[in-house]
């Protein structure tokens, strides 16, 4: 007899596990999906893009409902648990009453942060997160409404960047003293600066906004230090949190995610989390990334395979404004740890790279990533790279630290290009 499986979570997270599941074990279980959006899975990553006209609607879909009927998965759109009784092993839906499972996981995602201030409940205010959010901001372009951006990080630059493609006069106000400030250092930072204001994006730093002008619609946004900026439409992203309040409500274990060990169980028997919405081991990863690699592993337990997940190592790795920006590991340099960085200002290309104790911890690329791959594999594997400390910044043909992946040769760079060493 099948175990009866229940998905709560209709994301990229959610998707990849049952995709990977029903390959694994295909007659183990009956599986039910339960997502809150109207529409099966998309591709968030693609959402500025989406907004920008880079790419289609279709380019976002990764499975139509005629594949969830054959790969016989019961998938439910436009609802939304509500509970989870784990004594009945019940999952309760709005409007569509009840689903039992025998096992349940948990891929709720993250939500966006709504800021307190004053205005912000507005009509003309959103966030970027989902399809609808998008149709919102098409719909501005087209009218050419002035937008703000609230929020300088990754949500906040695509946004802005999305904007401005569509033709949309968009002002980014961000209350760091750099855009990314989590990824990027200040020269890094700078170069992709450059790149958003070339593309039409105002960009205001150091700047806290105090709340949002109007009365029946958004006006402006007005700053702490009393400036004011038009605007029609408002998009926070000042970032998301785990969406933890199903689990909380089941009186599951929560420490800013929903705690999972390395086999992915909760603190509930039969009860599995996996994606943003997890703590494990104290970190709260909020990318796609370690997602993916959490249902893989989950899926592979539930199909009898022997696997633990023992974390991912952060890294960012995507184009804003065009230009190609990688970010991995450990950029704040430890007390000691040297810095090395290449600096070619007139090309737009930017290395940083945190050395500790013949180790490589941390590298930011910027203008130059398509070997982002070999700093991110010294720094997964610990190499030492003693032995080629000079040249590393300059890629893998001149580095020797890694013979295995000596082949992916990079040109040295530029004579103009300025490369500094420092002690931290």
């Amino acid at each position: 007899m099948r175990e009866r499986l229940v998905v709560v979570g209709n994301g990229m997270v959610g998707l990849r596990f049952v995709e990977e599941v029903t390959r694994r074990a295909p007659d183990r279980f009956d599986i039910t999906v339960i997502g809150a959006e109207p529409v099966p899975a998309y591709n968030r990553v693609l959402l500025s893009a989406l907004l920008a006209g880079g790419v289609t609607d279709d380019d976002c879909r990764f499975r139509d409902r005629r594949w969830y009927l054959a790969s016989r998965v019961r998938l439910i759109t436009g609802a939304r648990a509500t509970g989870i009784d784990t004594a009945e092993r019940e999952v309760h839906i709005r409007g569509h009453g009840f689903v039992p499972f025998d096992r349940l996981v948990l891929a709720t995602g993250s939500e966006p942060i709504r800021l307190s201030a004053p205005g912000m409940d507005l009509p003309g205010v959103i966030t970027f997160r989902d399809l609808a959010d998008v149709a919102v901001m098409r719909a501005a372009a087209q009218r050419k409404t002035p937008a703000v951006v609230i929020g300088g990080g990754l949500l906040g630059l695509e946004a802005a960047y999305g904007l401005a493609r569509a033709g949309v006069a968009v002002t980014l106000v961000h209350l760091a003293d750099r855009v990314m400030e989590r990824q990027l250092d200040t020269g890094a930072a700078r170069i992709v600066e450059a790149a958003m204001r070339e593309r039409g994006v105002d960009i205001v730093l150091e700047a806290q906004t105090a709340g949002v002008v109007g009365r029946d619609q958004v006006e402006a946004v007005r700053l702490a230090d009393g400036r004011t900026i038009p605007a029609g439409l408002v998009v926070v992203a000042v970032g998301v949190r785990p969406s933890v309040g199903l689990a909380v409500g089941a009186g599951l274990s929560v420490e800013r995610g929903i705690v999972v060990d390395d086999a992915l169980d909760t603190s509930a028997d039969g009860i599995h989390a996996i994606g943003e919405c997890v703590s494990h081991r104290g970190i709260v990863y909020g990318l796609v990334e370690p997602g993916y690699a959490q249902a893989t592993v989950l899926a592979r337990r539930l199909a009898g395979e022997d696997a633990r997940y023992t974390g991912t190592l952060l890294s960012t790795r995507l184009k804003v404004s065009g230009v190609p920006v990688f970010s991995a590991g450990d950029v704040t340099p430890p007390v000691g740890a040297e810095v090395i960085t290449l600096s070619d200002a007139s090309a737009g290309r930017y290395a940083r790279l945190v050395v500790e104790r013949d180790r490589l911890v941390g590298a930011i690329l910027v203008g130059e990533t398509r070997h982002a791959g070999f700093f991110q594999e010294l720094i997964t594997n610990r190499t030492d790279i003693s032995g080629s400390r000079d040249e590393l910044v300059f890629g893998p043909r001149l580095a020797s630290a890694s013979a295995a992946i000596e082949n992916q040769a990079e040109p040295a760079p530029e004579p103009a290009a300025d490369v500094v060493a420092e002690a931290a």
